[in-house]
């Protein structure tokens, strides 16, 4: 095939992969691809590099497949780098296609516009994939095969730069796909003797991690085959309905999971890495019986010794592990379900007021809706926790802890699911680092409903400092009047000022057709019984 353009082939390719909303800015170095893409697909002008990113990244998790992204070179490149990080640390499949100056002045080094010293090496290190566009038949596999890598476990972002004189220049296209990537299996020894382990197993747990999410069914099958008791990651979560009575969710580092750990006999892990956070900084005990699964073989053994590790699919490995499974102890799976209620029930206790907003979520969002969450207070406590996920593609949020990047990450979310609400969960800080977006909702007008929590700034950083130091520092800011922003950026508005608010408040904006504001003011509605800090180490404490 030949193409007129670049762009014309950036949309072919799109197309293949099931896209039809692109995320960027425009810019004299990436305007061939934006306008093909506006002219045959749905662009969506975002204010800020980093927020093409995770919008991309948001649309492809609430779709569960590829996200696309564009940038500018040299500085918008750099700008969208933070976003790539994310993506990076949560595996989520985006396809970054940016700008690069004239072939013939391509590393030079004589300052041309846009021009930036080793993007590709730039972008190499924030991707699982990163490539340059060398010439005009070239670009179409290039396309194509960064696409498979972001879309193939353990996935990531994958990076393209394009120098701008072949952009303008027509393309040959071959429209060969990318060679899929050998799906590794586990030794079959391993395999045969982690079934004997779990043939004898009386008291299983599994923990589901980011990985389990790709094999639900599989999951599931364990879970009604052993009656175990199910821990998440914060990425496992949704891999089986949290209304499940087996599903204890992403509560591992609390007292009653604890005494489980220490009390069961086997804990099949599926596609986790112990993440810092949720493993109290790695200080979390795990039985000596520990069966291992991850298609990423870096992974194995990597934080906990596992008795058997399975490197593999665990979509393919599951299965082969499943039969030989026996039934729990019914003394156990009560036990389980026991604690399953008794943690959410003394998390529900410790939020206070906010458990209100949590309960009128949970009873006003469809099963499934996309909960997008910033790195807030609320999110990190009840958010990630308590409120219910029933599906892995609802579960959004920054994986590597990055703030202001839940409402871009929404905005990508609702677009790619336009005929249902996609909620956002903010803080007023994080919200700040890209005020700006308000205006792409503004002009998009999504289905979303925009929790933004109100209480003047980081709170958790003030809540660290406020135990552990005489003094704040940076955390107290100015906060705008909610009201007039949502009016200027002709919004909706609404606020939550007491529990009996969120009800009412939360119906009304979940049944409108397009944005909405909604301010919890923090200060009116009362604070939690206990000031949550984050769980890191504090040398000073």
């Amino acid at each position: 095939m030949t193409y007129r353009t670049g762009g014309d082939l950036l949309v072919a390719v799109l197309k293949e992969f099931g896209i039809d909303t692109v995320f960027g800015i425009v810019s004299v170095h990436n305007l061939p691809l934006v306008e093909a893409v506006d002219r045959e697909l749905r662009f969506v002008p975002v204010r800020h590099e980093a927020t093409a990113v995770n919008a991309a990244d948001g649309y492809g998790r609430a779709r569960g497949g590829l996200g696309c992204a564009l940038t500018s070179t040299g500085t918008g490149a750099g700008n969208a780098a933070g976003s790539l990080i994310e993506a990076l640390a949560a595996g989520t499949s985006v396809l970054h296609v940016t700008g690069q100056i004239e072939t013939q002045y391509l590393g030079s080094g004589r300052g041309f516009i846009h021009e930036t010293k080793d993007q590709l090496g730039m972008l190499r290190a924030v991707s699982a994939y990163a490539a340059t566009v060398p010439d005009t038949e070239s670009a179409g596999r290039l396309l194509r095969e960064a696409a498979a890598v972001a879309l193939t476990a353990p996935g990531g972002p994958a990076s393209i730069e394009w120098p701008i004189d072949l952009q303008y220049a027509a393309q040959r296209d071959d429209g060969a796909a990318a060679p899929h990537a050998e799906v590794p299996a586990p030794d079959p020894a391993e395999l045969a003797t982690a079934r004997e382990l779990l043939a004898t197993a009386r008291r299983p747990l599994i923990w589901a991690g980011g990985g389990a999410t790709r094999a639900r069914d599989a999951v599931l099958e364990l879970l009604r085959a052993t009656g175990a008791g199910l821990i998440t990651s914060n990425s496992g979560r949704g891999t089986i309905p949290e209304d499940h009575p087996q599903v204890i969710g992403n509560y591992a580092t609390t007292p009653a999971v604890r005494a489980l750990l220490d009390d069961a006999d086997v804990l099949v892990t599926i596609g986790t890495h112990f993440r810092s956070n949720e493993t109290a900084d790695y200080t979390l005990r795990l039985p000596e019986a520990h069966i291992q699964i991850d298609v990423d073989a870096a992974a194995l053994g990597r934080v906990h010794p596992a008795t058997h590790t399975l490197h593999g699919d665990a979509a393919r490995v599951l299965p082969e592990l499943t039969p030989a499974a026996a039934p729990a102890d019914p003394g156990w799976s009560a036990r389980v379900t026991a604690v399953r209620d008794e943690v959410r029930a003394a998390q529900r206790d410790a939020i206070g007021p906010q458990a209100a907003i949590c309960d009128a979520l949970a009873a006003a969002l469809p099963p499934g809706a996309v909960v997008a969450r910033d790195v807030t207070i609320p999110s990190s406590t009840w958010g990630n926790r308590l409120l219910p996920i029933h599906d892995p593609r609802g579960n959004v949020f920054p994986r590597g802890g990055g703030i202001g990047q839940g409402l871009g990450m929404g905005i990508g979310a609702a677009l790619a699911r336009p005929h249902e609400p996609t909620v956002v969960i903010a803080g007023d800080g994080g919200l700040a680092v890209h005020l700006g977006e308000l205006l792409t909702v503004a002009q998009e007008r999504p289905r979303l409903l925009l929790l933004v929590f109100d209480d003047g700034g980081y709170g958790v950083l003030r809540n660290t400092q406020d135990r552990y130091s005489e003094r704040r520092s940076g955390v107290d800011l100015f906060t705008p009047d909610f009201a007039q922003l949502a009016a200027a950026c002709s919004l909706p508005y609404a606020r939550i000022a007491a529990e009996s608010d969120a009800g009412p408040v939360i119906r009304d904006a979940l049944a409108m057709d397009g944005p909405v504001l909604v301010e919890v003011d923090l200060a009116a509605l009362g604070p939690m019984k206990t000031p949550f800090t984050p769980p890191v180490k504090i040398p000073t404490a």
